[in-house]
């Protein structure tokens, strides 16, 4: 396998288990690259941006939440996540899971608590 695909595949399973990696920035940090040189890795070898990929466990991280925590906020999960205010993730949570974080709540409820993946 080509050592630049490793990579590749390393750098999006650390995004992946640190959710405290928010920001590209974040990543390019942890992983001693600029941040255009982990761009053009991942758009050779993932095909998306690293942002996007980031995005991606953020919001995935947040169905975990809002499946653990009926109560949970959207504001704080939100700044927590990293957004800058609750619209933007909820438009960016409506986008990926294709409904907003209180009609995926309410899916919740309904079926059990659980969501398909």
């Amino acid at each position: 396998m080509d050592p630049r695909a490793e990579l590749a595949a390393d750098i999006v399973g650390l995004a992946m288990e640190d959710r405290t990696i928010i920001k590209v920035e974040q990543l390019a940090e942890r992983t001693g690259m600029s941040v255009r040189a982990l761009q053009r890795l991942f758009h050779r070898y993932v095909g998306v941006t690293p942002k996007w990929v980031i995005k991606r466990f953020r919001l995935q991280e947040a169905a975990e939440r809002i499946e653990r925590d009926a109560a949970a906020s959207w504001t704080e999960l939100a700044a927590e996540l990293g957004y800058f205010d609750q619209a933007h993730f909820i438009k960016d949570f409506k986008a990926v899971l294709g409904q907003t974080p209180a009609q995926y709540r309410a899916a919740g409820q309904v079926s059990g608590g659980t969501q398909p993946r």
